[in-house]
């Protein structure tokens, strides 16, 4: 696909899903931004993609003063927004009875908060006509034990994602969802035990966990013209896992 001298903006674009989706967009011929929390973590994404085309912002989508950041960093490049990619996303699993008020508020400050105001404050800078992907996530139907919060977080961003796609389609902007299982990610690694990640593999059809890679491509796909008749629309990249767990 080609993206060439499209601009793109990825929240939480140092690692994992986001990292990929980057390298795919800058492979593309597109102008990317990614945002992350940690400076150090901005550079080493920097340094691996190796590209004049990638643009690094240190911006805490959970913070609205940094989401701000953001915003200026898009205003003064002078460039509109042809794709937004709402990834930034965090994960606690625990039972109900030992969640804490802390984890509660950053997840939905991250997963909820930011997602929705940084399409908020981006609007202005959208082209019309562009395309917004948020990240959610199977977990969003699933009822995994131990998944209260975090399931919660991307359920309501499915509705925030529905209603979005209607409000700004006078204005041809197509909003849709996409929504991994488990893939291999540096956040899967460090919340899930190597039993779990063996058990998540074989819940799914395809017996094994996703790659980054394959959810940017499908990132792109939405991105992309090829997809110019699609919104308000979740696509379900999860190797078979939803329908599997059910067999």
């Amino acid at each position: 696909m080609n993206f060439t001298d499209k601009n793109v903006v990825i929240t939480g674009g140092t690692t994992g899903i986001g990292l990929a989706t980057a390298k795919a967009f800058v492979s593309a011929g597109a102008n990317v931004w990614i945002t992350g929390r940690n400076a150090n973590n901005l550079q080493k994404a920097f340094a691996e993609i190796n590209s004049s085309k990638l643009n690094t912002v240190v911006s805490d989508t959970s913070k609205l003063a940094e989401i701000s950041i953001l915003e200026k960093a898009i205003e003064e490049s002078g460039k509109k927004v042809d794709v937004l990619f709402l990834n930034a996303g965090i994960a606690t699993f625990e039972p109900i009875e030992q969640v804490t008020e802390a984890n509660f508020d950053a997840q939905f400050n991250t997963n909820v908060k930011g997602h929705f105001f940084t399409l908020q404050k981006l609007l202005p800078h959208l082209t019309d006509g562009a395309a917004v992907i948020f990240t959610s996530s199977t977990v969003a139907t699933a009822a995994n034990s131990g998944a209260s919060i975090y399931s919660a977080t991307k359920g309501a961003l499915n509705k925030i994602a529905q209603i979005a796609a209607n409000e700004l389609a006078g204005r041809k902007i197509r909003v849709n969802i996409v929504s991994p299982g488990p893939v291999l990610t540096p956040g899967l690694e460090n919340a899930v035990p190597e039993e779990a990640k063996a058990f998540l593999a074989g819940a799914t059809a395809l017996q094994r966990l996703g790659d980054p890679d394959e959810i940017a491509k499908t990132v792109l796909f939405l991105a992309s013209d090829a997809a110019s008749f699609i919104t308000g629309t979740e696509i379900v990249a999860d190797g078979g896992y939803l329908n599997y767990a059910l067999k």
